[in-house]
Parts: C-alpha cells; structure tokens; sequence
C-alpha cells in the first residue's frame, strides 16, 4: 500500500516515515529540502533497511503536483507535513506563507478529489487554540483569531479540509493538532536538525548545552504558573509518529464517524520552561547557561492538551516521558556535533 509523505525529510515528517515503514506500508517522499537535507533517507535506512522513493519536488509548482498524482495514481493515503512553520518569519513574509502553506494544500487536495477513495491526514497545531479559556485544552476549546500568519495558515487549512470533504464523498481526512514535539528517535539515525537559528526550546537548549550557541533567554518569569515561565506540553516526536500510523488506519478501515475528525496529540501533562531546562540539566549532567529577558509578544501563558479522544478512538497514548525525550535529543545533539 503506498502512501506519500510531503515534508517526509523534515523533523517529524523523518519520524512518520520510519513508523510507516515499519508497519509495511510503501512510503514515497516529496520534499523540496528547503528546511532538511537528503542526508536524512540515509538515516531511514539505517532504521528501517528500505529506502523509501523519494522525489525534490516544489509544491507550489501546480503542473508538477499534477504529474505527480499522474504518475504515482496508485497512491492511497497522503500524509502532509510540507509547510513552512517559523512564527517570526511568517509575520514578517505573510505572503510567502500563505502561497507556501495554503497553495500547495489546495493543489493536493484538488488531486485528492479526482479519486473515487482518498485519505489524507494534516499536520495542524495547538496553535489553532491561541489561549484557550480552559486547560487542558480539548478538541471542542474554540479556535482562537491566530497571533500570527503561520497560525492562521493551519487554522485556514483545516477550514479548507473541512469544506473540501463537505462536497467531496470519497474523501476522508484527519487533522492532528500537535503540542510541542520534542527528542530524537532512539537510534540516533534521525532527530530534529533546524536550519539557522532553532525557532523552538528544546534545539536551542541542547545546542546551548553543547557549545553552539552561548545562552539560552528565558522570554519573562512573571507569568501566573508555579515558577513564573511558559507551560507548554512536549510530546516525544516518536510518539507523535506513531499516532500518524494509528490514524491512517483509520482512515484505510473506513472506520470513521464523519468524513472530517480533529484530535489533540500531545502528553495530557504540562512542564514550564525552567522544568525543561531541569529536565536537559538532569539527563546530560550539565549546568545550562541561561538568562531571564523580557516577555515575548505573542507567547500564550500555558497550553497542554485533552487527550481523551485520540486515547478512546484511535486507541493512542504519549508513552515517553519529559526525561526520556530530552535524553534523546541530547544524545541527537551529540552525535550530530561529534
């Protein structure tokens, strides 16, 4: 069965592709490597021993997605992480994330609806929440007016979804609003790997840790949680993969209630920023060199997960723990510098 993974080289999208491997299914890769690297297929294979088929493609170039879907019509299930995601950047270059992150969502969809059968499941975000009036956070909190166009693009895509299956019968999609993914698969092949600067906490700690960037700013200590500082919810990332895997199935066994579902993916727990930091102090045995600095704008006080849904109906559940996740993204880190 053969299923196409757009983004397949990127952080999660390397991960997803593993666990898909994993359980048989024929996987074909479409990245454009503007935030990853083809070096990441050798990783796979050393996991997996196959190659998936892997082909550097734009998405945003329509006719190219449509030969695409020509020649691979055999395809049975897409799984789309593609997009671009740093918050900063896209307030700065709205546009580039609206053609980027939208255009090549319709294009596929638009292949998707010449099919008899399709399946497709979406990488989304808690971001979609904002910050939400309850914690923890279920698949039922209202969707928030999105801080910035990065948001906006995933709270804009499951819209698309959702009218898109309205009117297209042999549809069915699934969007997977994740938490904060975390860690590194255990064999240390693949792990996250940011370009520049790493938009997210836990790259930017263990590149602290290890030398590459000189200190780690704690963006405020005054907020209203335990010790001052943001509470997010980290999920292992291959955790999050394997939940792909769980809801693809789904969507193959024709087993859902609708032709559109939401779930939440994330611990259920949340941990602050300073516990994060604890957590890399504890696993790798070393101090971290960080700063308090003013808030920053747009940074929700907390946000964990519900995680009742994925739990009950796609029979899903985070195992790893904080520690465990921050190990294996030491490790990550270690191996990737050495």
């Amino acid at each position: 069965m053969k299923i196409l993974v757009t983004g397949g080289l990127g952080f999660i999208g390397s991960h997803t592709v593993v666990e898909l491997q994993n359980e048989g299914y024929e996987v074909v890769i479409i990245d454009d490597c503007s935030n990853s690297s083809e070096d990441v297929l050798d990783g796979i294979v050393a996991i997996t021993g196959k190659k998936p088929l892997f082909e550097k493609l734009d998405l945003k170039e329509k006719d190219k997605v449509v030969d695409f879907f020509k020649r691979h019509h055999d395809i049975e299930g897409v799984i789309h992480f593609a997009a671009s995601k740093a918050v900063g950047e896209s307030v700065e270059k709205p546009l580039l994330y609206y053609e980027n992150n939208i255009g090549t969502l319709v294009y596929i969809l638009n292949e998707l609806s010449k099919k008899a059968q399709a399946n497709f499941i979406f990488s989304s975000s808690c971001t979609v929440y904002g910050q939400a009036d309850e914690l923890p956070i279920t698949e039922n909190a209202p969707v928030k007016t999105a801080e910035s166009p990065y948001g906006n693009t995933k709270q804009m895509g499951e819209e698309i979804i959702a009218d898109t299956c309205k009117v297209t019968t042999g549809l069915q999609a699934i969007s997977l609003r994740y938490f904060n993914p975390m860690g590194a698969h255990p064999s240390v092949e693949i792990g996250e790997l940011p370009k520049g600067v790493p938009q997210n906490l836990v790259p930017f700690i263990t590149q602290t840790g290890i030398g590459l960037r000189k200190e780690l700013s704690v963006f405020g200590d005054d907020y209203p949680t335990p010790d001052g500082t943001c509470i997010r919810d980290y999920i292992h990332v291959v955790d999050l993969a394997k939940a792909h895997v769980v809801a693809l199935q789904r969507l193959l066994n024709r087993a859902n209630e609708s032709n559109y579902e939401v779930y939440n993916l994330g611990t259920g727990k949340g941990s602050s920023v300073l516990e994060v930091i604890n957590s890399f102090e504890k696993v790798s045995g070393n101090k971290l060199n960080y700063k308090i600095v003013d808030r920053r704008q747009g940074d929700v006080i907390s946000a964990y997960a519900d995680t009742t849904k994925a739990n009950n109906i796609l029979g899903w559940k985070a195992k790893s723990t904080l520690d465990e996740a921050m190990k294996s993204a030491w490790d990550w880190e270690q191996k990737i510098r050495n």
